[in-house]
């Protein structure tokens, strides 16, 4: 099992009265998310609390309840963990669509989530929306989520008509949570490596803080210190938007669990083969 260290720090930024971002972090659990709300009068913040609190609650049965019923229909290209994964996100989607639909003031009110849950030496990441999860590994940063907005759907299209879009297209979700009774989340798994640092942020940060930067600043810097650096510098550009960041950066295994680990997965294999 992977070893973990991670930060988190949300801030209204400098145009907002409200904040309507909301994010967890959780290095037992190994789960840690962000997601930013969209509505009316505090409708936003209601969203983006109710999906955190959704997922956290519903991946926490698992590991506190020990053998849980698992779904009935699951994607066998899949993992066990990323389909749990899945299914929270499906059950936070449907419980803001619900609450959207009941309630007056909150009607039309939606969130984005950008989820990383780690497993052994793998790492899940899912999202729906344009909040931002990076991976930099072997001094490199890449984008890991898929962003779910007019632009950048048009321009795996079509990148010349992207071009020439307005801007605000860019805040255009074509994905979000709880707009529609269902969504479809996207989601990948792969494998996590000492000296790997993910970040996930709210669109309030990724506006004002380029890839480059964000890579330059999380390698410096410890978790904490790194996700002070990053709002301040979103905040320094304008903070036209709330800002939230997450940065999560994995260490070194402990050795004897690690030995342990693989002593009880060849045991594990030696079982199946001689029953």
């Amino acid at each position: 099992m992977v070893a973990i260290e991670s930060a988190g720090i949300t801030d209204v930024g400098q145009k907002r009265t409200g904040n309507e971002d909301a994010f967890y972090l959780d290095d037992d659990l190994k789960l840690y998310m962000v997601a930013d709300g969209m509505g009316g009068h505090l409708a936003g913040e209601v969203a983006s609390a109710l999906v955190v609190d959704t997922i956290r609650d519903y991946m926490k049965h698992f590991k506190e309840e020990g053998a849980v019923e698992e779904l009935e229909d699951p994607d066998e290209t899949l993992s066990k963990e990323a389909n749990r994964l899945l299914s929270s996100i499906n059950l936070a989607n449907k419980g803001v669509h619900q609450v959207a639909q009941s309630n007056e003031d909150y009607q039309g009110m939606g969130s984005t989530v950008s989820a990383t849950f780690f497993t052994g030496d793998t790492m899940i990441v899912a999202n729906v929306g344009d909040s931002p999860i990076y991976l930099v590994h072997d001094g490199g940063i890449e984008l890991l989520s898929v962003t779910h907005n007019v632009i950048s759907e048009q321009m795996a299209i079509n990148p010349e008509m992207a071009k020439k879009l307005d801007a605000r297209f860019k805040h255009m979700l074509t994905r979000g949570m709880g707009i529609e009774a269902t969504v479809e989340a996207d989601v990948c798994e792969i494998q996590c490596f000492e000296g790997d640092i993910l970040t996930i942020s709210s669109d309030g940060l990724s506006d004002k803080v380029s890839p480059e930067e964000i890579l330059d600043v999380v390698k410096a810097e410890q978790p904490a210190k790194a996700c002070q650096r990053l709002v301040d510098l979103a905040n320094e550009r304008g903070g036209d938007d709330n800002i939230t960041v997450i940065v999560i950066k994995i260490k070194a295994e402990n050795e004897k669990g690690g030995i342990m680990e693989m002593i009880s997965r060849i045991t594990s294999h030696l079982k199946k083969i001689f029953h």
